[in-house]
């Protein structure tokens, strides 16, 4: 019987140390509550938020014990969300949960979390860890956050009433699987491939904060979809007006090796490939024919591609 709660499986003492060393790599306040300012500069500033995790992905870290890189995928998936909406990251809090507090493995979470939200230019205001013990088995954990950007009101997509028959679609590489389709992958590969590849299979979602806001800067970008859970065929067509829909062609851009042997090796049909994982295409951006060059020429060369344009009709056909 525990007389103690550390003796029950919670090290508060452990815990404390470990927030010593977030207050150490961030600059956290040591209060209940994370707080910040208004943004300046902003006539009509409207607040766009998104909360997400990682999912099976943090499966692999678990099996290859390596813990770098899933908290930059936890920043990605939310920064990546809001961007969407043409909105800044303002600032980010995380959720850790675990059975046993393991102060090195959580160490390394931080320090991707850390690395995501200076990519992203967003200030890692506060959070939570809990040990729960019996909840988590040994060395096993959960992430998830919380995020906030701001956007001027005249500057919020997706522009609806802007897109029209004929605008191009633009695809941004990703950088690999990022953080969907885990629980397939972890059906065709096994446990020795996926702990072989691990590193791989573990490369970070890419952020897109930093060229995509340089872009909209220069270019009037009509809609940005995060390709994510659901593919293409459910987030590409986000924020379309009635009765438009896209073409994609799916020869456009190079497909990453790693999206075709899956395919291979589990006899996915192209459509639950397309509809599973993002197929080398991380995120997609509408804007007018006219302005493709100059979109182009502000985006890295080999990371965007002419990927489709919009159509009559409803939803996603993929060629």
């Amino acid at each position: 019987m525990a007389r103690t709660y550390k003796e029950a499986g919670v090290d508060v003492k452990k815990a404390e140390r470990f927030v010593s060393f977030i207050r150490k790599v961030t600059d956290l306040e040591n209060g209940f509550g994370g707080v910040v300012e208004l943004p300046k500069g902003y006539k009509q500033p409207l607040f766009v938020s998104s909360a997400d995790g990682v999912g099976t992905k943090l499966m692999l870290a678990f099996l290859s014990g390596n813990h770098r890189t899933v908290g930059i995928d936890m920043v990605a998936m939310n920064v990546n969300d809001i961007l969407c909406r043409g909105a800044r990251p303002w600032f980010f809090l995380d959720y850790i949960a675990c059975g046993r507090l393991d102060v090195k493995i959580m160490k390394d979470v931080m320090k991707g979390i850390v690395d995501g939200c200076n990519e992203a230019g967003c200030r890692l205001i506060g959070g939570e860890t809990a040990e729960m013990p019996d909840f988590y088995r040994p060395g096993e954990y959960d992430l998830s956050g919380f995020c906030v950007g701001v956007v001027e009101k005249a500057n919020l997509l997706p522009r609806k009433k802007a897109i029209k028959k004929g605008d191009v679609v633009l695809g941004l590489a990703s950088s690999g699987l990022h953080s969907n389709g885990f629980s397939f992958v972890r059906k065709v590969l096994s446990s020795r491939e996926l702990k072989k590849r691990a590193k791989e299979l573990l490369t970070p979602t890419q952020i897109y904060v930093r060229p995509v806001l340089s872009l909209l800067e220069k270019v009037r970008v009509k809609q940005i979809a995060h390709i994510t859970g659901g593919g293409f065929y459910l987030k590409a067509p986000k924020g379309l007006p009635q009765g438009l829909g896209l073409n994609i062609d799916s020869k456009s851009w190079p497909v990453p090796d790693i999206f075709i042997e899956l395919s291979r090796r589990s006899g996915a049909s192209k459509r639950e490939m397309f509809s599973t994982f993002n197929m080398g295409i991380g995120m997609t951006l509408i804007v007018s024919r006219r302005d493709v060059d100059k979109a182009l020429s502000y985006l890295s060369e080999g990371s965007c591609y002419v990927i489709g344009e919009v159509v009559e009709g409803k939803g996603v056909r993929i060629a």
